[in-house]
């Protein structure tokens, strides 16, 4: 489907909601994927914008703090030409009493098409989306330690973009992975699209609390023997919010243990890519040298960040015209 173009039909083979990537089938991931190479095509021209979604309204109602996400959803909205209003739960009525159902059902009796919701609570969005009579679409911004599936997207077209298919690669998912909204949906990502290996490196601490052979991932507690021939480096941010108690001696010897330094970037294969889903914490995760590096896909990470999601609005936002009235 062209970006600048109405959807088609088969916008109905669409989930109604974007929630999260465990369960959604290859080929639903593979439409949002294509959709998104269209949609980073045009970021790359001097206009920009198109009319894809003039007349639509996306809703951004984040519960929790969020810069880069938050920013991201704005202005893909924006560069697809819809009405956008950013709601954050401080400046809401929630601090008046109402519970955060209520302002969601608020919301939809203004008939947004789409709502993009973060929440410091696994599953909140999840709620939400049984919670609504409407078609409008909930999209997933990130949800406590469960999933946040657009950032994983976007970490899937960068490494295509770079690598190809995913299908046979190795790649290792490093640091606070017990935490991390981001690894699980990108396990759930990896795995329908092929991934030959999915590694999670850490200590202990760190880990999971579900057993390796149901997140279908090998575990590594030795970051050297973790990352000998992987073909792409996926860095994790410490949870230093949701961390209870002392996970980790110091920040000094984490990085010492698992930090990715110019060495251990070395035991990789010679290809590798380096990622992080940001904020990154220099001298805690990756050393500067190898954020900057060549190795490195940070930056153009941002950037399909924005097609991704450009990609999930137009998308799903436009159901609501195919569907009529709930």
């Amino acid at each position: 489907m062209s970006p600048s173009q109405p959807a088609t039909d088969d916008a109905a083979d669409l989930p109604r909601h974007l929630l999260g990537l465990e369960g959604v089938s290859a080929g639903t991931i593979n439409r949002v994927l294509e959709e998104a190479q269209g949609f980073r095509a045009l970021l790359e021209k001097a206009d920009k914008k198109t009319d894809a979604l003039k007349g639509r309204t996306i809703i951004n109602l984040f519960f929790e703090a969020s810069t880069r996400t938050r920013t991201s959803f704005e202005l893909a909205g924006k560069r697809l030409s819809a009405d956008v209003i950013n709601i954050s739960a401080s400046a809401s009525s929630l601090q008046k009493g109402e519970t955060w159902l209520d302002t969601v059902r608020t919301l939809e009796a203004m008939t947004p098409d789409a709502l993009v919701i973060r929440h410091p609570d696994s599953g909140a969005p999840h709620l939400a989306a049984r919670a609504l009579d409407s078609h409008c679409a909930v999209i997933n911004g990130g949800d406590g330690p469960h999933e946040h599936p657009t950032q994983a997207l976007l970490d899937v077209l960068t490494i295509q973009h770079h690598k190809g298919p995913i299908d046979g690669l190795k790649v290792a998912i490093v640091g606070d992975a017990a935490h991390s909204r981001v690894a699980r949906s990108q396990i759930h990502a990896l795995h329908t699209l092929g991934a030959a290996e999915i590694r999670l490196v850490g200590p202990k601490t760190l880990m999971p609390a579900e057993a390796a052979p149901a997140l279908g991932v090998q575990v590594f507690h030795n970051a050297d023997a973790g990352l000998k021939g992987v073909d792409v480096i996926i860095m994790l941010r410490m949870q230093m919010e949701r961390i209870r108690g002392a996970a980790v001696p110091s920040q000094r010897e984490y990085f010492r243990l698992y930090g990715l330094d110019p060495a251990r970037v070395e035991r990789a294969a010679d290809d590798v890519l380096v990622m992080h889903p940001g904020p990154m914490n220099r001298g805690v995760e990756i050393a500067s040298e190898v954020a900057d590096g060549p190795y490195s896909v940070i930056l153009p990470q941002v950037t399909n960040g924005l097609a991704i999601r450009m990609a999930v609005l137009n998308l799903l936002a436009r159901q609501r015209q195919s569907a009529g009235p709930a």
